[in-house]
């Protein structure tokens, strides 16, 4: 469900708030609900644990081979 609210914002944060939706390719509606979800949403901190379970059930196995960081990003 989506509800509407009025809020009270500073002409300098409204603006910075436009500039980061253009720059985001956002509505400044979306752009709100996004920092807003980003900050408060209580999913948000349970994301590392989600993660590592997601991580067991994909099965991978390195076979015991390691990667050092210029590896990683050779390409």
């Amino acid at each position: 469900m989506i509800q509407r609210v009025s809020i009270t914002i500073e002409d300098t944060t409204l603006e910075a708030c436009r500039q980061y939706a253009e720059a985001h390719g956002m509505s400044l509606d979306e752009a709100i609900q996004h920092v807003l979800e980003s900050s408060v949403s209580p999913r948000r901190k349970e994301w590392l644990d989600e993660c590592f379970q997601l991580m067991d059930q994909a099965g991978a196995d390195s076979q015991g081979r390691h990667w050092n960081r210029e590896e990683l990003y050779d390409g």
